[in-house]
């Protein structure tokens, strides 16, 4: 398989074959992916970050806003001291921030690739990074940290006495590098989306831009727009629903609207 190219799919096994075929380890000899998974139902998107599309000083506000929430949110959240656990917090209540949502699961990202009907004229895409071997291109400490923890990902636990700051994480290399930051079980949706977060070592840097000088750490899937409903046929039977992702009413309601729309 080609990095940094484009896999355009046809059925539901090539999908399947494009999603799963380079999850084999040699080393232990089972099927344990290296790669997490981001899905959006329109080829088009970029890996732009929330914080990015606020207005053109984003990179200014980002220490108020972060600021700005810890202060309001404190009766209400308790994620310790740790910014990381914050930053965590805030993107999974809404707040721009420079985190990216991901997940270890393929089949949760083609849920998020075909979860909105409105959206089925047009081709969707399943973006496929590999963060085991993008922790090659972080800066030495955060190299050794992982290291250490015998781990590919950081938690905010990890991070925090290597970088305790956003000007930390930034003074490493001058450089841009991509982390992937596992958050806080803040609530069922992050255990049950198997989620993660990306962050870059600077605000203003896009994870799209970063990853074409890497081809050799991605590849995305394209879903065209045929086989959408296919796909999302098979999910529900599946039980991958917003009934499962987003548990509660709300998730709920979701699900059934979707569910019970004509084609």
């Amino acid at each position: 398989m080609e990095k940094g190219q484009d896999i355009v799919v046809s059925s539901w096994a090539e999908l399947q074959a494009a999603l799963f075929d380079h999850s084999w380890d040699e080393t232990i000899q089972r099927f344990r992916s290296s790669f997490i998974y981001r899905g959006t139902w329109s080829k088009s998107f970029d890996l732009r970050t929330s914080i990015m599309r606020i207005g053109s000083k984003y990179d200014e506000l980002e220490p108020h806003l972060l600021r700005n929430f810890r202060k309001y949110a404190h009766n209400n959240a308790t994620p310790g001291d740790s910014i990381w656990n914050w930053l965590a917090v805030a993107q999974h209540h809404g707040l721009p921030t420079r985190l990216l949502d991901w997940t270890y699961s393929p089949y949760v990202a083609l849920h998020f690739a075909t979860a909105n009907l409105r959206h089925y004229d047009e081709d969707g895409c399943i973006w496929c990074v590999n963060y085991v071997k993008s922790s090659e291109c972080l800066p030495p400490p955060l190299r050794t940290a992982l290291q250490e923890e015998g781990s590919n990902v950081f938690t905010p636990e990890m991070l925090e006495p290597v970088a305790p700051s956003f000007k930390a994480l930034k003074s490493f290399q001058d450089e841009e590098y991509v982390l992937f930051l596992e958050p806080p079980s803040v609530d069922a949706r992050i255990v049950h989306q198997y989620a993660l977060f990306s962050m870059m070592s600077d605000v203003k840097a896009e994870l799209s831009k970063w990853l074409q000088q890497h081809p050799e750490l991605y590849f995305r899937v394209i879903i065209p727009k045929e086989l959408k409903w296919e796909v999302r046929d098979k999910l529900d039977q599946a039980n991958i629903t917003e009934r499962v992702l987003f548990p509660g009413l709300s998730g709920l309601s979701q699900w059934l609207k979707r569910h019970y729309t004509h084609k």
